[in-house]
């Protein structure tokens, strides 16, 4: 039952965006303000990631069903005021509200299972996380896009609603933790320093190639006020009495290495994404309605790898194999969907995104189980929070970086083929829909299916190149025995302590 609130949860963290990404142009059609489009996600991703680390922080001081119960209370506050909204202004603060709650609903989680579930254990439940992340992201789109078309845009909101009650009510009746009480305050200083770093990452990522040139003055300012702010937060760290993010959990080099893997894995995975859908569409003809489908391959191969790695993680309580596995096989894939041109069918492509959905259902879960048993478990919400933070940044850099390599290299292409028109059509934004590519005459329809090959060659190529990283940093994983592991008498007859890895296998 707890497990089943749990799931809950992450599927209202993961489902959101999804949802409200298919209803925006009816959003944008009934309140207006079609230039504040883009704040609705911005201002969201912002309040979740600048909030991640608090959230976890805070379920360490206080106890973790309190900060969860809290989290999923701001989140469904937040819905109800976005279905509510009257303009745009409003609809983007709200967001922002649903963001801080969601911050903590994912970390939540994460940190739950893992005061719950040892270490040894814990990968028997990998296959249910990659299969609510699968879901989301198929059924998402469908869902929204029914939900908008039959009950309106508000409903794309308010259906947050009745589910996160079952996953209070569930919560609150049948998870028994024990309480905590920390002596030490919030270090407030620590929480501003990091959000106004995050913060302006973000902002960097999001603004760099699009509202702003990578070079303008507003960009200049964030990158170094983000740079001012988290080395002052890194020196605060040092010396604050209960830190917000303890910067000892580094110390141990599997942690490092997790976080640096899961930030590439956030990288490549949210680009993918992006672009996948998009070649399917301008270059393969398939239906926008279904774009959710389109990813089946790579989300159905990473389903079936990640619950396949849980169980062999649990049974021989062996992991190194597979942050080396999935990082070699994240290079294949992105090499492969690299080659991809106007002639590439949609099985030849389905499988390439296999290849990819295999390397990275390897590293998924893995990355988080290591991550926390590399820590106490007085640091397990830190280190949870750590962990989903440095995945969520690696996705605002993936989109803005494949992005803008994206967009660079489509409208280099599109003046090659179609001079002065073809700049001119992608001037304003290389992503053109479905009704503005229908309207295109043929030679510039082809023109632009080209441009979006060329595209997307360049921006899975340089993900193969940093995928390197994921192999490299795999090979220097150390193989700790994982908590909670079968357990051998002590030679002293005192009590039991874990067996050797050799003897567990």
């Amino acid at each position: 039952m707890v497990l089943l609130a749990l799931m809950i949860a992450m599927m209202l963290a993961m489902l959101d965006n999804m949802i409200v990404g298919t209803a925006m142009p009816t959003i944008v059609g009934d309140l207006g303000g079609l230039e504040h489009l883009s704040w609705v996600v911005t201002g969201y991703t912002l309040a979740t990631a600048a909030s991640t680390p608090v959230w976890g922080k805070i379920g360490d001081m206080y106890g973790r069903k309190g900060a969860f119960l809290s989290s999923i209370v701001i989140f469904l506050i937040g819905s109800a005021l976005s279905g509510m909204a009257q303009d745009m202004g409003q609809l983007i603060g709200f967001r922002a509200v649903q963001g801080l709650g969601a911050g903590g609903l994912m970390v939540g989680v994460m940190a739950i299972i893992g005061d719950l579930v040892p270490p040894r254990e814990r990968g028997k439940y990998q296959g249910m996380m990659a299969g609510i992340m699968a879901l989301a992201m198929i059924g998402g789109p469908l869902v929204g896009g029914t939900i908008t078309d039959n009950w309106g845009w508000r409903w794309a909101f308010y259906i947050n609603l009745p589910l996160g009650a079952v996953a209070l009510a569930l919560v609150t009746a049948v998870l028994h933790l024990p309480r905590k009480r920390s002596k030490a305050g919030i270090d407030y200083l620590g929480v501003v320093l990091l959000t106004v770093g995050i913060t302006s990452i973000v902002l960097v990522t999001t603004w760099g190639g699009s509202e702003y040139a990578w070079t303008s003055a507003r960009i200049m300012e964030l990158i170094g006020i983000g740079v001012a702010t988290l080395v002052g937060f890194v020196f605060w760290q040092t010396r604050a009495a209960e830190p917000v993010l303890p910067l000892h959990i580094f110390r141990s080099r599997n942690f490092t290495l997790m976080s640096l893997i899961g930030f590439i894995t956030g990288f490549v995975m949210f680009g993918a994404t992006l672009f996948l859908p998009l070649y399917q569409q301008a270059v393969q003809g398939a239906s926008a309605t279904n774009s959710g489908l389109l990813l089946l391959p790579m989300l159905g191969a990473m389903l079936v790898t990640s619950m396949v790695a849980g169980r062999i993680t649990t049974g021989s309580g062996r992991y190194k194999i597979f942050p080396i596995a999935g990082g070699a096989l994240m290079i294949v894939g992105l090499y492969l969907l690299s080659l991809m041109d106007t002639g590439t069918t949609r099985l030849t492509s389905g499988l390439y995104m296999a290849v990819l959905g295999a390397g990275m259902g390897c590293l998924m879960q893995i990355t988080m189980l290591v991550a926390q048993n590399s820590v106490q478990m007085k640091d397990m919400g830190v280190a949870s929070s750590s962990a989903t933070l440095f995945r969520t940044l690696g996705s605002s850099f993936g989109v803005a970086i494949m992005g803008a390599l994206f967009n660079h290299r489509v409208q280099d292409v599109m003046s090659e083929r179609a001079g002065a028109v073809g700049s001119k059509l992608t001037e304003k934004s290389a992503q053109l829909d479905a009704a503005s590519l229908a309207k295109l005459p043929k030679a510039a329809r082809e023109a632009y299916q080209h441009a979006v090959s060329e595209g997307t060659h360049s921006a899975f190529l340089l993900g193969a190149v940093i995928a390197v990283l994921v192999l490299v940093a795999a090979l220097f994983v150390k193989e700790v025995p994982l908590k909670g592991g079968p357990q051998k008498p002590a030679a002293d007859g005192g009590d039991a302590v874990p067996a050797p890895m050799a003897e567990i296998v």
